[in-house]
């Protein structure tokens, strides 16, 4: 039997939104060990002067809990 812990993160990129959602799984699995999958929760832009400067997105990450 697995037990899964889901943890929520925000992270940013000035690409993309799929830039800034591999950003996130990136940095969540140095600190976290066996991430299983994300959901993406939210996503909105920073816009300045009509353009947009920011994407950003907020994500569920679960993963499994160690034996």
């Amino acid at each position: 039997m697995s037990v899964a812990r889901v943890s929520e993160i925000s992270s940013t990129s000035e690409q993309s939104f799929e830039q800034a959602i591999r950003e996130g799984l990136e940095r969540a699995n140095k600190t976290l060990r066996n991430v299983k999958g994300a959901w993406i929760k939210e996503q909105a832009v920073d816009v300045d002067g009509g353009r947009i400067t920011r994407y950003r997105v907020n994500m569920l990450v679960t993963f499994i809990l160690d034996e």
